[in-house]
């Protein structure tokens, strides 16, 4: 897959409203602070296109990004984030748990997991989620260039003891972009 155009397409708060012009989505999903804004960054090649930021919890929308005029990339707000009001999360819990039950666009999610911690149970309830609504899946390990050889080669081992049902396993560095053919081909793979 060539990215040859990536935009900002439209944010939203709730199911409603979400585009219905049957283009495919590709779903990025992941903990708060695994660095879904940088990964799509640097998938699409352009910087800025997902704001980034610092602070875990800054996604709260359902972000679309058109890509190639043809699909979406779609970045939903991150789990885990203890810092938030209880009221807060459980309508992000909702407006995530909604969307990847009931869209019939989705056509792959990806999902983002720490390679600096593989196996959080967070993220394992997520794989499991994911197969019980029947979406396939596949895994992005990233900060990968954070690691050091032994580290990556554990991490690798953990992740896939218990990610059996994903399509694909990519190790991704946003910082230098490794992992990034690799992950389009993927993506490709359920774009048709």
């Amino acid at each position: 897959m060539n990215i040859t155009s990536a935009d900002f397409f439209c944010s939203y708060s709730s199911l409603n409203g979400l585009p219905s012009d049957g283009r495919p989505e590709m779903v990025f999903v992941g903990r708060s602070n695994v660095g879904k804004s940088s990964l799509l960054n640097s998938l699409c090649v352009r910087r800025g296109l997902a704001k980034t930021s610092s602070t875990p919890g800054k996604t709260r929308l359902i972000n679309y990004f058109l890509i190639n005029d043809n699909l979406y990339f779609v970045d939903l707000p991150g789990y885990g984030y203890a810092k938030v009001g209880q009221g807060e999360r459980e309508s992000w819990g909702k407006l995530l748990t909604g969307y990847i039950q009931k869209r019939t666009e989705i056509a792959l999610v990806v999902l983002l997991v720490d390679s600096r911690h593989p196996g959080m149970a967070s993220d394992l309830e997520m794989m499991e989620f994911l197969d019980y609504c029947g979406r396939p899946f596949g895994i992005v390990l990233t900060k990968w260039d954070k690691l050091k050889q032994a580290e990556k080669s554990k991490a690798r081992r953990t992740i896939e003891s218990c990610a059996s049902k994903a399509k694909f396993i990519v190790n991704y560095s946003s910082l230098s972009g490794s992992g990034r053919d690799g992950l389009l081909a993927s993506i490709d793979t359920f774009s048709q």
